[in-house]
């Protein structure tokens, strides 16, 4: 195991709809079934980290309902350390609705559930006074954000902040990160913020004067693909991998993450369990 990285993050489970094409505003189109399957920023990159070796905490919440308890469950197995997730017993576990194109893109639209019943003074005390690396996400309230990249700045690990969905939030907080990982579109809405690492979906990513780009690949979803990026860039920080070789790494896990159905390789059904 390499040194400690702690996810303070969203937990999702997402309902995937497979559709030819994205509806056009109005339109009404058939889907093709619909799949149960893991999903929420902080659950990915935590993942995502303990699949490249990390030893990774997982800070969030989930509802007290059978999905939430399944999923910790399954969390465990992979390796992530889920003694940092809460039962929120007002709230359900969180949820997002995907729609995924033949080409593989998606669209998504999130419901927080029990992620907006984490507090932020909590979960900024849950952090380890060992963590190397601290990541937070913008599916939690930015007071939570603010809260563990401050905690975690003043404990001397690297904060890593992944400001999506981007808010108004999202430019006040890039101050208190050493990393910043963004999409294009998520840089270009934050004024372009100075050596961001920046993924360029099939292109790869840059972060200053490195950059990367994958293998050819068999594209079946993009879902999660920024997650597991994000969660194997931080899982090489951690294990003291210089920029370059973090960077390369993680595009490979990228792109690994879209030749599979979600966000990660296993659903909530038996048949795509693995």
């Amino acid at each position: 195991m390499g040194a400690r990285v702690v996810v303070v993050g969203s937990i999702n489970v997402d309902s995937v709809v497979r559709v030819e094409r994205h509806p056009a505003p109005g339109e009404t189109l058939l889907g093709v079934g619909v799949e149960l399957l893991p999903g929420g920023k902080g659950a990915n990159l935590a993942a995502g980290a303990a699949a490249a070796g990390a030893d990774v905490l997982l800070i969030g919440r989930v509802g007290d309902d059978d999905l939430g308890r399944r999923y910790v469950e399954r969390l465990a197995e992979h390796g992530v350390d889920v003694s940092g997730v809460s039962v929120d017993g007002d709230r359900p576990t969180g949820q997002a609705f995907i729609t995924v194109a033949a080409s593989g893109e998606n669209s998504i639209v999130v419901i927080a559930g029990a992620n907006g019943g984490v507090d932020a003074d909590a979960a900024a005390r849950a952090i380890p006074d060992d963590a190397a690396v601290v990541v937070t996400q913008l599916e939690l309230a930015p007071e939570v954000a603010e809260a563990v990249l401050r905690r975690a700045r003043a404990l001397g690990a690297i904060t890593v902040l992944n400001p999506s969905p981007v808010s108004p939030a999202a430019s006040a907080l890039l101050e208190l990160a050493d990393v910043v990982i963004v999409n294009e579109h998520e840089w270009a809405a934050l004024g372009e913020p100075a050596d961001a690492c920046v993924t360029l979906g099939a292109a790869g990513a840059r972060w200053g004067d490195a950059d990367a780009a994958p293998g050819p690949v068999d594209v079946v979803d993009t879902t999660g693909a920024g997650d597991a990026f994000a969660g194997a860039l931080v899982a090489g920080l951690a294990a003291g991998a210089d920029r370059v070789d973090a960077l390369r790494d993680a595009v490979a896990a990228g792109a690994r993450a879209t030749t599979y159905p979600g966000a990660q390789p296993w659903g909530f059904s038996a048949s795509s369990a693995s």
